[in-house]
């Protein structure tokens, strides 16, 4: 005889590995490039969310946006500094969407589903190196993009997270090519890029604030690698991190 052990049975349903974008999450500093992908997004029937100057760019392109406001019935406050930081916004992101539990407390609180969450950072290095105030380098730490980034990026099994205007081009691609629908593969891909982000962002506010050495810390993030032909080894790969024309000048220079 056979009994059923009803706690052992899992939570989840199989679902297939592509997910349809059926709604999206948009709040950018820049908006460049930004046009051709609300466009598309606009005529595959997805639902735009948005906030302050990019729900505005949206609405002069003359597309429908649902303000984040209308999700959360809280209204941007503290000059800017919150704006969706809110359950409704996060729950919208992090649910499990082959979770009964998650699909029965969306629908519980109201709280819509967010497929592909397209963000980007303030520009706190530019904003460094431009010599600013250290009140206007401190507005510059991103809170509520930072944190888009990483719910969506972690929940990549059901979300896709575009975290630079570098991958604009690449992400409109895929959503043109496969009408909206994303693969696993490519929402890890994208979720290891925004990671990079994050930890990049960090690591520059970091080394900021400790330009005094008061933490015996060092943190080095370097985004541009060139590929080399082959590593130690023929069989391995290799790379370089670092400016190569400035160290080939100074090894000229020597010479």
């Amino acid at each position: 005889m056979h009994f059923k052990n009803e706690k052992n049975q899992t939570k989840f349903k199989n679902m297939s590995n592509e997910k349809t974008i059926k709604s999206a999450l948009i709040s950018v500093f820049s908006k460049d490039g930004l046009a051709p992908i609300v466009k598309k997004l606009n005529e595959q029937g997805v639902t735009i969310y948005s906030t302050g100057g990019t729900e505005k760019f949206i609405n002069d392109l003359g597309i429908n946006v649902v303000p984040v406001e209308d999700v959360t019935s809280y209204p941007s406050i503290l000059g800017g500094r919150v704006k969706t930081l809110h359950p409704k916004v996060f729950g919208g992101i992090l649910n499990r969407q082959n979770h009964d539990g998650d699909v029965a407390e969306l629908a519980e609180y109201n709280i819509p589903q967010i497929d592909v969450v397209i963000v980007d950072l303030y520009p706190f290095e530019k904003t460094v190196a431009s010599g600013a105030s250290n009140q206007d380098i401190i507005e510059k730490i991103d809170i509520g993009g930072i944190s888009l980034i990483r719910a969506a990026a972690k929940n990549y099994a059901d979300v896709i997270c575009v975290s630079s205007v570098d991958d604009y081009a690449e992400f409109l691609e895929l959503i043109s090519v496969n009408n909206g629908a994303i693969s696993e593969e490519d929402r890890k891909r994208f979720a290891t890029k925004a990671f990079n982000v994050s930890s990049h962002y960090d690591s520059a506010i970091f080394n900021y604030f400790n330009a005094n050495n008061d933490e015996t810390v060092l943190k080095i993030s370097e985004t541009k690698g060139k590929v080399l032909r082959y590593g130690e080894n023929p069989h391995q790969k290799g790379f370089f991190y670092g400016n190569f024309d400035d160290l080939f000048t100074n090894f000229m220079a020597r010479n």
